[in-house]
């Protein structure tokens, strides 16, 4: 690597970690560049750590066949987990991420559910307690409107001519079209470009706005009012153009505001109750498409829910039949013909996954397992800043050591490997707050192991430098050198330890995939601190003779 190159990298080594450093800071000085982004990030504490709620349930699966009994109790844990977090958006709750995990003893399955900083206990016990109700639905017939209803309609569409007309006045003034666009524009697709709709040909837009723009309107002119079912539009046509096939291709831009339709509002319907629910549901598993080899959900009906099943699909041919778990739909296939057997199948674009994680919460709100909940634990946050305040300590002796150890053995390349496991630390914490993690005691655990791991990497290429330089070789060759042959041994062990942090992270739950996750970033940041954060600085040092 030649100086310029050297210095260069040096230079972004240097500006990454002065990045790292301001996202590392809980505050920031008002005259710094972005200080109040850097100081939105903050550090996610599990429940150990910032106090919380533990709840203990224990689910019942006496009835429930024991080859079926851990996929619907995991069922059972995902709408617990769903239901949290929607609390959470509602602001019900004030609770970060929850650590929901489970736990077996013999034929018991317990349930733990951890909710760090929560503000409303009962309300979280009333919410998780509910068993997972499954029901299929079907659209309401279309509604006649009431006079009142009808009114409403016809004052919003007035009130919408009117803001529309008032933006045509604006432009016929001279105001520009896309920034009126990005301003006033209710079409979602197209607002934040300007109103830009691209090109496009004939048969692509509804009617009305088709005559506007290809019979109309020249190049470069702006229409007048255009109502659609959609609402009034302001239309703009920037250019046409024949294809090779010698059809009319035109560019547009449009401000739309929307207005309300009778008719759209008669076929707008509610889903109704059908009165199949998940008692009537026997099973439901992951199947394959026999011709396509796709995966699907199979169900499978009692001999109520067969009958239920069959007048609902025969009444609803070509229609949406909706599949709602906690009231949220989890499917909304489409009725291709009348199923009278008592089975169906669910297609789509699944992979196995989702086609796993569709079957088992549908078998979880199917098999209505109830839970009981036998253990209460609140967690102050005094216990919690207890914790903080040791795990730092701990932190942070761990890295004195480790550089203690580097610099007695290592001297002045010892100092180097400390240099950048300084680095390393910026990084990873502020990859913490970025990502964000939020951490436990274990994920505490899983960051202070992997600054051992990553002080690893520099003893293998130190080792390495040394018997190069044994050999007669110049200092530059001995570490080149030194690098390249201890690379495959560091890829090779950091690459094991990636496969069970990867274990670790997809089929754990709470503590254990929180220290998976930590560990992993951890060995991530510390291959690239040694390989290209340690070599770069023993190169400078060299170039440079400090």
């Amino acid at each position: 690597m030649d100086r310029n190159k050297l210095w260069t990298t040096f230079l972004l080594i240097i500006v990454l970690a002065l990045f790292c450093l301001l996202v590392d800071i809980p505050r920031l000085p008002s005259w710094i560049p972005g200080y109040q982004w850097f100081t939105k990030q903050k550090v996610h504490l599990g429940l150990d750590l910032q106090g919380g709620t533990q709840l203990i349930y224990q689910a019942d699966v006496r009835d429930i066949p024991e080859d079926e009994r851990a996929s619907v109790v995991e069922g059972v844990c995902d709408v617990i987990e769903r239901r949290i977090s929607q609390a959470k958006l509602s602001g019900a709750l004030g609770v970060l991420e929850p650590q929901i995990q489970l736990a077996r003893s013999h034929d018991a399955w317990r349930i733990i559910v951890e909710m760090p900083g929560i503000k409303d206990v009962n309300e979280a016990i009333e919410m998780i307690d509910e068993t997972p109700i499954l029901d299929f639905r079907e659209q309401a017939p279309p509604k006649e409107l009431s006079p009142e209803e009808k009114a409403q309609i016809e004052q919003f569409n007035s009130q919408a001519k009117a803001r529309a007309e008032d933006i045509l006045a604006r432009l016929r003034q001279g105001a520009d079209f896309s920034d009126l666009a990005r301003q006033y524009s209710e079409d979602p697709g197209s607002k934040s470009q300007g109103g830009d709709l691209g090109w496009f040909g004939k048969g692509q837009m509804i009617p009305e706005f088709e005559e506007a723009v290809f019979e109309e309107l020249g190049p470069g002119e702006t229409s007048d009012l255009v109502e659609t079912l959609f609402g009034y539009h302001i239309i703009k046509k920037e250019d046409e153009r024949k294809t090779k096939e010698g059809e009319l291709e035109v560019k547009a831009s449009h401000i739309l505001i929307i207005t309300r339709s009778e008719e759209l509002e008669k076929m707008s319907s509610e889903w109704q109750y059908t009165g199949l629910t998940g008692k009537q549901l026997k099973r439901a598993a992951v199947s394959f498409n026999p011709q396509t080899n796709e995966p699907e959900v199979s169900l499978e009906f009692d001999k109520e829910g067969a009958e239920l099943f069959g007048d609902i699909t025969s009444r609803n041919v070509t229609k949406p039949v909706a599949i709602f778990l906690d009231d949220i739909p989890l499917s909304i296939p489409t009725v291709r013909e009348p199923i009278t057997t008592g089975k169906a199948v669910i297609t789509g674009k699944f992979d196995i996954a989702q086609a796993k994680e569709l079957a088992r919460r549908l078998a979880a709100g199917a098999l209505a397992v109830p839970i009981e909940l036998i253990s209460q634990q609140n967690i102050g946050p005094s216990l919690g800043k207890i914790s903080v305040e040791n795990s730092f300590i701990a932190g942070l002796l761990g890295l004195l050591i480790v550089m203690v150890f580097m610099i007695f053995f290592y001297k002045g390349r010892g100092l180097t490997a400390s240099v950048a496991l300084i680095f390393y630390a910026l990084i990873v914490l502020a990859l913490f707050k970025l990502i964000p993690v939020t951490l436990t005691l274990a994920g505490i655990a899983g960051f202070i192991l992997s600054i051992g791991m990553a002080v690893d990497a520099n003893v293998l290429i130190f080792e390495r430098v040394k018997e190069e330089e044994r050999l007669g070789k110049p200092a530059v060759a001995a570490i080149n050198d030194g690098f390249s042959h201890a690379w495959t041994a560091i890829r090779d062990g950091n690459i094991t330890t990636l496969i069970v942090c990867f274990i670790l992270y997809q089929f754990a739950r709470g503590l254990v995939r929180g220290f998976g996750l930590t560990l992993g970033i951890g060995v991530l940041v510390s291959m690239f601190t040694a390989i290209v954060v340690t070599r770069t600085m023993l190169r400078l040092n060299l170039k440079s003779k400090i």
